[in-house]
């Protein structure tokens, strides 16, 4: 038998979780649907360093980010248990003067020659994920593995649906302003580094970055626009590597780990916090198309959400 909810959160990553533990700890009873265990969605493959990339509104985003950093700020105080570390690192070529507003709230921001040097949460997430699921049973929410073919067999069984399926939004909804946009990465032994560095060109799919997490040194990457290839390409990894050890040369001794590949659920008209009725009188309410920030947005956005179900 079905346990009884108020809610169903159809998706398990990263805003799936964040939005139902939010909701639970409100004290409704919460159910998460989830195709995929927590570890095999594309929010597990996640970098993951906190930064708006590849987000949209603008005039939003900055509010959901500094939220969802004040969070994890917090939470880097017990590491081992949350999966969320505090890094100094530097983002090549990037100026204060470039960027947001939201930038003016970062406390240990400063500009240096190779660009932009600040401490940011850096996630391991598999472990955060864990985490997130930890304190959602804690709180009272099931974690149920169920593929969904539509909203309505969710209404079936709770009065509100809160729709977190990323890029299966594009079928579910229908909303065909969902694209994939292709991340691969590498996974190496970590030679001893310990700050982490990107550098991105907006005009070019291929971005530069290396992140210190304690299972290896996570190395990238792509931003392949329409491009579901779910298979790591071997000459990409190869170029991945070699963009790397030019930053640290001591990488291209490296041995790898893994090769992994998530698909970003972007959106070209930016992220969807809305409510609407459903046909048999209960309410969906939509927080999907975080593009290659769902990780930064995660709170800020969960708790849009969470408005919206209230």
């Amino acid at each position: 038998m079905s346990t009884v909810a108020d809610v169903i959160v159809v998706g398990g990553g990263i805003s799936g979780l964040t939005t139902a533990l939010l909701l639970a700890e409100r004290g409704l009873r919460v159910r998460v649907w989830s195709r995929d265990p927590a570890g095999a969605t594309t929010s597990a493959v996640a970098g993951a360093l906190w930064w708006p990339y590849r987000i949209e509104p603008e005039e939003q985003v900055g509010a959901w980010s500094l939220e969802t950093l004040r969070v994890y700020e917090e939470l880097a105080a017990d590491p081992s248990a949350t999966g969320v570390r505090l890094v100094t690192g530097v983002h090549g070529g990037e100026r204060l003067a470039a960027l947001g507003p939201w930038a003016r709230e970062l406390r240990t921001a400063s500009e240096v020659a190779e660009g932009l040097r600040v401490t940011l949460p850096l996630i391991d997430m598999p472990a955060h994920l864990r985490w997130l699921e930890g304190r959602l049973a804690a709180a009272g929410g099931v974690v149920e593995r169920r593929t969904v073919r539509g909203f309505a067999e969710a209404a079936a069984e709770a009065r509100v649906v809160v729709n977190c399926t990323g890029l299966g939004a594009r079928e579910l909804v229908p909303d065909p302003l969902v694209r994939p946009v292709r991340g691969q990465l590498v996974v190496v032994e970590n030679p001893g580094i310990e700050e982490w560095f990107t550098r991105a060109d907006p005009a070019a799919s291929a971005t530069t970055y290396l992140f210190p997490q304690p299972f290896g040194l996570v190395l990238g990457g792509t931003a392949e626009v329409d491009d579901p290839r779910a298979e790591p390409d071997d000459r990409t990894a190869r170029e991945i590597v070699a963009r790397c050890a030019r930053v640290r040369p001591e990488i291209a001794g490296a041995r790898i780990i893994a090769h992994r590949v998530g698909l970003r659920p972007a959106r070209d008209a930016g992220v969807r916090i809305e409510a609407e009725d459903l046909p048999g009188g209960g309410l969906l309410v939509h927080n999907y198309g975080h593009g290659g920030a769902g990780v930064t947005v995660a709170r800020g956005c969960a708790r849009a959400a969470a408005r919206l179900v209230d």
